[in-house]
């Protein structure tokens, strides 16, 4: 179990560290899904600090700060919950999978932190 959560932990904070980064330097694929999505470009430097928050909180749960660890996969799952609704209210179908997986993987570690509790 400690091994999946280390590893799952991993994937997700890699993820949230690259679509952060890729939200600061506002690369091609971000202007143009925030602008089919109806989000101000003023936006993305707070969506990417919440990424990145989220990915070092993570990190600080694999270090041994779980209450961290538990609090960053928490927001990260209500993030990206909020990211699906999003792409579901404006009706914007086709890269749906990326806010999705993004939630598959943040679920996953907090099930994992919560379950390798001791």
């Amino acid at each position: 179990m400690v091994t999946a959560y280390v590893v799952v932990t991993v994937v997700t904070i890699a993820a949230n560290a690259w679509a952060a980064l890729a939200d600061f330097s506002r690369a091609g694929f971000v202007l143009a899904n925030s602008a089919e999505l109806g989000i101000p470009r003023s936006w993305l430097p707070p969506l990417a600090a919440l990424k990145a928050a989220g990915a070092a909180g993570l990190l600080l749960g694999l270090l041994g700060v779980r209450f961290i660890g538990v609090a960053a996969a928490v927001g990260l799952v209500l993030f990206f919950t909020g990211a699906v609704a999003v792409h579901v209210r404006t009706r914007v179908f086709r890269n749906i999978a990326f806010p999705g997986g993004f939630l598959v993987l943040a679920v996953a570690s907090l099930v994992l932190v919560i379950a390798t509790a001791r």
